[in-house]
């Protein structure tokens, strides 16, 4: 977004409005489509199935971005892993021009940046009318999570969301900024 300074913090508000914005700019709901839209370009590539295996990184080099992610991974976490690389993209190329942004690095609960991500990916990937339909269904959250094929800690960033946008909902878990790092399969929705 233009004139954010280094080290100030993206809202719930900005960074819905700028999900919002690409959706309507591109009309595109799948993530590998809007990121070739947006001349972004994606490769995957095997990059191991250990826990502590890269799941994914952006960078930023002579104005190209580019996505990497890790071809191992099962197809629904390959979406989630680029949906939220391409919140870096969206938000955060410019602190990018320094590194890489990935899993060994930046996962971690203490970072803004991957919170962000986080929520962006969240926003991008669960539109609201399809979460409000699960939840109107007395379906409980981690069954939610499954039926939509994302992890609990997805949708709980989904919640925050939602609660900002003055809905009644409650998570009944607080999700770290690294849910992403944990190794495939771990979670209860997945």
């Amino acid at each position: 977004m233009a004139g954010r300074r280094t080290g100030d913090h993206m809202s719930i508000e900005n960074i819905c409005r700028e999900v919002s914005r690409l959706i309507h700019r591109y009309d595109e709901r799948d993530p590998w489509k809007l990121a070739e839209a947006m001349g972004i370009i994606v490769d995957e590539l095997p990059m191991g199935k250990t826990p502590n295996s890269c799941k994914g990184f952006f960078l930023y080099q002579s104005r190209k971005k580019h996505i990497t992610i890790n071809s191992d991974l099962p197809e629904n976490i390959r979406r989630i892993i680029l949906a939220h690389e391409m919140g870096h993209a969206v938000l955060h190329h410019e602190a990018a021009r320094m590194g890489a942004f990935h899993d060994f690095a930046l996962y971690d609960s203490s970072s803004q940046m991957e919170y962000e991500a986080n929520l962006f990916a969240a926003e991008y990937l669960l539109e609201d009318e399809i979460v409000r339909e699960r939840l109107s269904e007395d379906t409980f959250f981690f069954s939610v999570a499954k039926e939509l094929s994302v992890p609990p800690e997805l949708l709980d960033f989904k919640f925050r969301i939602l609660k900002q946008k003055g809905w009644l909902v409650e998570s009944p878990i607080q999700a770290n900024s690294n849910f992403l790092r944990q190794p495939v399969g771990t979670g209860d929705g997945m």
